[in-house]
This record gives structure tokens, sequence and C-alpha cells, in this order.
């Protein structure tokens, strides 16, 4: 199964194609629940990099799966995701690994609106949900956001995915994380393992957490640390499933300031899994606890949306 692919006709006549697979949908299956966890940053930033090879993509770096699928096994991939996914040739296997290993296409499509748009993060509570290589939330880091937290369905991608990807982006070489406007003075990343020196200030404001959404909303709201509500939520294409559209629904409402923004980005419909952007509008509509926007549509290939989501007497 995948996410990748999208039913043609639903570029067409998208609302009457929500309609269509949200009856089909029904009787929803029971859901696997993951229990949540949060993951420390190791004081040894070597560690966290050790046998990763990065590569660079607009600027930011990311550890290379192919590496990853070579050299992680074992304690380092206890879920057994990484050789699952590798032998059954699936970026998908509901309910034990939902394609966190992968950088999915609408992840530049927000990342472009994030520029377009002017969305400031100066000082602001970002979560990065279903965060994968972690690469959104760690343009809120360089735009000075004030706390930014990671969150993956599976462990094995903080782990090995996402951490790294978020130390890599903030250990100096010769310069700090910043704002990005000093894009083309940077180096680009080595493709050779990175040694990390020192562990910089940027990684204070980071929190990772694996697990099913629900479950980590029970751990934020209950832990003893602050968790203030989030200003905004970044989340990119995590509405493939419909059975998972009630667990999103509430982790958003859980979650969200009460003037606070969702930005989600999505393909129009996803084939053989059934979900799509109009499908999960709909889902939210009928709820009538927040209101949607579609703010940006890429027609070019598969179509996908980017939409705003806040609650209804938000400012």
């Amino acid at each position: 199964k995948s996410r990748e692919t999208a039913d043609p006709a639903a570029g067409s006549t998208p609302k009457l194609t929500a309609d269509k697979h949200w009856a089909e949908t029904t009787p929803k299956r029971k859901l696997c629940v993951k229990a949540a966890k949060e993951h420390s940053i190791p004081e040894d930033l070597n560690k966290v990099l050790e046998n990763k090879v990065m590569d660079t993509v607009m600027d930011l770096s990311y550890v290379k799966l192919s590496v990853v699928e070579m050299t992680c096994s074992g304690e380092a991939d206890s879920e057994g995701i990484v050789s699952k996914s590798v032998s059954s040739h699936s970026d998908l296997i509901p309910g034990v690994y939902e394609g966190g290993l992968k950088i999915w296409e609408c992840t530049f499509d927000l990342m472009d609106y994030f520029s377009e748009a002017e969305i400031e993060f100066t000082n602001k509570t970002v979560l990065d949900l279903g965060c994968g290589a972690g690469l959104l939330g760690i343009v809120a880091l360089r735009g000075e956001a004030a706390r930014v937290h990671f969150q993956d369905y599976n462990s094995t991608v903080i782990d090995e995915i996402t951490l790294p990807n978020v130390v890599a982006n903030c250990i100096s070489e010769g310069r700090r994380m910043g704002s990005g406007k000093d894009k083309k003075a940077s180096k680009p990343p080595s493709k050779k393992p990175r040694k990390a020196e020192g562990s910089p200030d940027v990684l204070n404001r980071c929190r990772f957490f694996s697990g099913e959404w629900s479950q980590v909303s029970q751990l934020l709201l209950s832990s003893n640390k602050p968790c203030s509500k989030y200003d905004i939520i970044l989340t990119s294409e995590t509405i493939y499933n419909p059975d998972y559209y009630s667990a999103l629904h509430d982790t958003l409402a859980q979650l969200l300031d009460r003037n606070g923004r969702v930005y989600l980005a999505s393909k129009v419909h996803y084939f053989g899994v059934g979900g799509g952007i109009y499908l999960f509008q709909k889902f939210i509509e009928e709820r009538n606890m927040f209101r949607t926007s579609m703010v940006k549509t890429i027609d070019q290939g598969l179509q996908r949306c980017i939409m705003e989501i806040a609650f209804k007497n938000a400012c």
C-alpha cells in the first residue's frame, strides 16, 4: 500500500469523490494503539550521528535512507520497521510502520508555503506532528521558534531519522542555526559522517515523542514538565487513512492553542488507502469545532493542497 498515488478522478470532482470515499471507509477497523514515550537527547551528540551519512535538500541536512536501510538493525530497530519496509517494498504498513522513513513531497509544498505566506515562527511553540524526517520542525527552529516538539508513530524513526536530522542542522559548522537568512553563505553539508561539536542551545528548545497520537496527547497533558498548547501545528501527508481521522481531530482539539493555527499538507486523494484532503475537511466540518481554509493548491503532477485549520472562535 502506498500513500504516493492519487485518484485521477479526484481532481475533477473532489467533493463528490470525498463523499463517495467517506461511505466506503465505514465501518472502521479497530486501530492499534502504540504507547507514547519521550526520547531523550544524548549528551554525546556524536552518538546520534554515528554511522549516519548526510545529504542536503533546500539547505537542510537529512539522513540518507539508503544508508539507514543498510546499517539499522537489532536494538537500533527494535520495531523491525526498516527490515519490514525493505522486505515488503512498502512505504506503509498500517499499525506497524506509518511512512516516517521517507520524505514525502507535500513536506516541500508546505516549506514553500511558509516562505510565500511569510509564516512567522518567532517565539512560537510548534508541534511537528507525524514528523518523519522533521524538516518542518527544523524550519520552525530556523525561524526562531521558542519551542519545537517532534512526534512520529515509530520510535525507530525518531531515534534514527528525526533526532539525527535535528542535531545535524543544529551543530555548528562555522555558524549556529539562525533564521535561515544566510542560506547563500552556508556551507553545504558533507555526505560523510559528521562530528558534533558540543550541544548548541537550540537543542534545548526541542523535545521528541513517539507513539500513537492520542497516547502522545495524554503524555504531554499529564507530564510533569509544563506543556502549554501549541501556537502552530505542522503536519504533512498524515491524512491518508480515514481510520485515523478521529484521533487526529481529537489531538488537534486537545493540543492547539485557542488562537493557534494548523497547517496541513496533503494530496487530494490517496489511492489504495482511501484518505484525502476533502474527505478530512468534511470530517472536520461535521464536528463543528474548527474552521478550515484551502490556502494553496498545487496542480503539478498529483494534485495537492495546503489547508489552514483554526478553532471557530479563534481571533
